[in-house]
C-alpha cells in the first residue's frame, strides 16, 4: 500500500508540473514605428582656409645676392623681409615673399591681408634674386616682387624699386605698355587693353587700386603716356 501511495504522489507531481510550463508566444510582427532608428552618416565638413598670416623680419645680405649691392640707395639693412600668405590662381592659399623698405612694411602687410581676405588670386611672389634680378625675366613667368636695386625703365634714374617702395603685381596681367600701346613680353598682349576682365586684373579704380590708395600708394595705370598696371609705389614714380 505505500509503494502505490508514493507513485501516485510522483505522478501528480509531474501533471502539476506540466500543465504549468507557459504556452509559446505569438510572433510579434514588426512595424515601421518599432524599428531600431539607423544612425545617418555624417556628412565630412569642408577645412576652411588657414587665416591670413604675416611675418616681417629683417633681411639678411645672403638673401639678396643679385638684387642689392654696394652703391644702391637704401641699405640692405634698411630693408624687411615680409613672410606672407596670398590666394593662388588655383584657389588654394600659398605662401610668397617680399622685401620692401622697413617704413612701409605696416602699408603691404594692411593690403595683402585685404587680398587675401577678398581671395583676389596672385600667379606667384618669390624674390627677384629667384631670377638673379633680372626684371624681365621675374616679368615673364608672372612673378609678384618688390625691392630690386635697378634703375627706372627707360631712364638713367634710380627706380622707386631700388628704394624697396614699389611693388610689380600679377605682371602678365597688368604689363608696361608704352606710349605707342605696345608692351616687351609676348605673353602680355592680350591684356594691354583697360578696362578688362581676367584672372588678377587690376582696371581703374577697382578695389585692389583702392586699398593700395588707402596707405599711400599709386598705382602706374594712371601715369600719362605710358602705363604700368602692374606697378604701385609709395608716393608714386
Amino acid at each position: 500500500m505505500a509503494v502505490v501511495a508514493l507513485a501516485s504522489v510522483a505522478c501528480g507531481a509531474g501533471e502539476s508540473a506540466a500543465s504549468q510550463a507557459p504556452a509559446a508566444s505569438a510572433p510579434v510582427q514588426e512595424t515601421p514605428q518599432s524599428r531600431a532608428p539607423v544612425a545617418a552618416t555624417p556628412t565630412p565638413s569642408k577645412t576652411a582656409p588657414p587665416a591670413f598670416d604675416a611675418k616681417v623680419t629683417k633681411v639678411s645680405r645672403d638673401r639678396l645676392p643679385h638684387s642689392w649691392r654696394p652703391g644702391c640707395p637704401v641699405h640692405y639693412r634698411d630693408l624687411r623681409l615680409i613672410t606672407l600668405t596670398y590666394w593662388g590662381f588655383d584657389n588654394k592659399p600659398h605662401t610668397g615673399e617680399l622685401v620692401v623698405r622697413n617704413t612701409v612694411a605696416d602699408d603691404i602687410v594692411t593690403v595683402f591681408r585685404k587680398l587675401y581676405d577678398w581671395r583676389w588670386p596672385i600667379k606667384q611672389m618669390k624674390l627677384v634674386d629667384a631670377y638673379k634680378a633680372d626684371d624681365f625675366a621675374s616679368i615673364d613667368v608672372d612673378n609678384t616682387s618688390a625691392f630690386n636695386c635697378r634703375q627706372a625703365t627707360g631712364s638713367s634714374n634710380w627706380s622707386n624699386h631700388a628704394y624697396g617702395l614699389a611693388i610689380d603685381i600679377n605682371p602678365r596681367e597688368n604689363p608696361y605698355i608704352t606710349a605707342s600701346g605696345s608692351t616687351a613680353h609676348q605673353n602680355a598682349k592680350k591684356f594691354t587693353e583697360r578696362p578688362m576682365k581676367g584672372k588678377g586684373v587690376i582696371n581703374p579704380g577697382d578695389k585692389v587700386v583702392k586699398a593700395f590708395a588707402a596707405v599711400g600708394w599709386e598705382w602706374g595705370g594712371y601715369w600719362s603716356g605710358a602705363k604700368d598696371y602692374q606697378h604701385f609705389s609709395k608716393g608714386g614714380g
